[in-house]
């Protein structure tokens, strides 16, 4: 019977200090697949895509890692005709400043 994992939880690989096999207690498939999409994800692009995403994110106001970041998650380059999202990511950006440990 298969554990039943936790509402929030994404299904990737175990993040805390784990002493057992790099896969944690799950499927070895799957923190395989996990840990090669990662790599993919986070490979640095070419110098010409990298200039492109930071004049695209300073013309609508982001900084490259939000950019970055929303291309990653979402799958969409950011206009600006996407002015409601560009105003949630500047929202959480305030509220991450007004939360962080002075």
């Amino acid at each position: 019977m298969t554990r039943r994992l936790r509402r929030n939880h994404n299904g990737g690989p175990p993040l805390d200090d784990y002493t057992g096999p790099r896969w944690g207690k799950g499927d070895a498939f799957v923190f395989l697949c996990w840990e090669a999409a990662h790599k993919k994800a986070w490979k640095a692009p070419s110098q010409q895509v990298m200039l492109m995403r930071l004049e695209r994110a300073e013309r609508i106001g982001l900084t490259y890692e939000e950019y970055t970041l929303e291309i990653l998650e979402r799958g969409r380059h950011l206009q600006p005709e996407d002015a409601s999202r560009i105003a949630e990511i500047k929202a959480a950006r305030r509220r991450r400043r007004r939360s962080a440990p002075v």
